[in-house]
């Protein structure tokens, strides 16, 4: 959790995967998009049949849009969110040259209509949200000192590593960011169980660590539209809400539909299966606000045939709680699936 991956700026977080992924799979190597990609392979070597894995390095963020006078360093997001879901505090601008900590602050509630960017936002006085025109990052430095260290509009800053904690309370952890870092470990997972257990796939299965998620999908549909395969699953967190039927102490989120596309059927149902095999109690669910790699792959051609895997997760986009068993529960069944499909 600690490790920054901006949006473009993965190499940290990739750097680690790499580390833990390679010796559990065949091949590894890094493709023109920055995916990191592992290559397992199945009882039936080759084909178009292969499944391509997909859980994305990349993390919600912020960019640098100006520097003011002062050096107050006006942002804009990078990914969707806003700052209540990140709250007031501490972060850190990726400088070129050096990381240096600021506060992301919106300024005194002591205040009254006179500062009238403060003012709109309290709730018994303008009742505006909180939005990135509210906020800023106090650096305490000059822009001189700002450019010294690389930063400039462009740069990407992320919610300080003293934020980053994972805590850990009765049958649940919260952090920042399990989107996607907990599917991330669950993918992982999921390659030293076939690794260690012998449980090789039907078809290769491509296990794909794509960047840019959070802004497109981007490294996810050039992996579904260069590697082999007709089939792309997106490990991802899954809203835990009662417009969705779905609760955070649930089975797997199996989607069969999001913002981008309908995912297909048939995959659906044969990840419903194979949760409910595993005593699971898989939650069934028709998404709105909501994209994926698989979907954003689906959706611009880039793949035949998509399917969604989530860990019901509790405050997506924000400080996210999941169930402890979530991560091992999303690997049994990613295994599963891969050892049946096609047979």
């Amino acid at each position: 959790m600690s490790t920054y991956g901006p949006c473009g700026q993965e190499d940290d977080v990739r750097r680690v995967c790499l580390r833990e992924l390679e010796p559990l799979v065949d091949e590894t190597w890094i493709d023109e998009a920055g995916n990191l990609v592992g290559l397992v392979h199945g009882v039936e070597r080759g084909g178009r049949v292969a499944t391509r894995v997909t859980a994305h390095l990349d993390e919600l963020s912020m960019l640098v849009k100006r520097i003011e006078d002062d050096g107050t360093v006006r942002l804009t997001p990078l990914g969707t969110m806003y700052p209540g879901n990140f709250g007031l505090g501490p972060v850190a601008m990726l400088g070129d040259r050096a990381t240096l900590c600021g506060v992301l602050t919106l300024g005194s509630e002591h205040t009254t209509k006179e500062s009238q960017r403060i003012w709109e936002t309290k709730p018994d006085q303008g009742d505006k949200a909180l939005d990135w025109l509210h906020v800023y990052v106090f650096t305490g430095r000059t822009p001189e000192e700002l450019s010294d260290a690389g930063i400039r509009p462009g740069t990407r800053v992320c919610v300080d590593r003293t934020k980053r904690t994972l805590v850990e309370f009765g049958d649940y952890v919260g952090s920042y960011f399990m989107d996607d870092r907990a599917a991330i470990t669950a993918l992982l997972r999921a390659a030293r169980t076939i690794r260690e257990e012998g449980r090789r796939p039907a078809r290769d299965a491509y296990l794909v660590f794509t960047t840019n998620e959070e802004v497109g999908g981007i490294g996810g549909s050039y992996a579904s539209r260069t590697l082999p395969g007709d089939l792309v699953i997106a490990l991802e967190v899954g809203p835990s809400e009662p417009e969705y039927g779905t609760t955070v102490h649930g089975g797997p989120v199996i989607g069969y539909s999001d913002a981008l596309c309908a995912y297909d059927k048939d995959v659906a149902d044969a990840l419903v299966d194979v949760a409910g095999g595993l005593g699971l109690s898989p939650q069934a669910a028709v998404l709105g606000a909501f994209e994926s790699d698989a979907s954003h792959a689906k959706a611009n051609g880039s793949t035949a045939k998509a399917g969604l895997l989530c860990l019901p997760t509790l405050s997506t986009h924000g400080y996210e709680v999941i169930a402890r068993q979530a991560v091992p529960a999303m690997a049994d069944v990613l295994v599963d699936y891969l050892q049946r499909r096609d047979r």
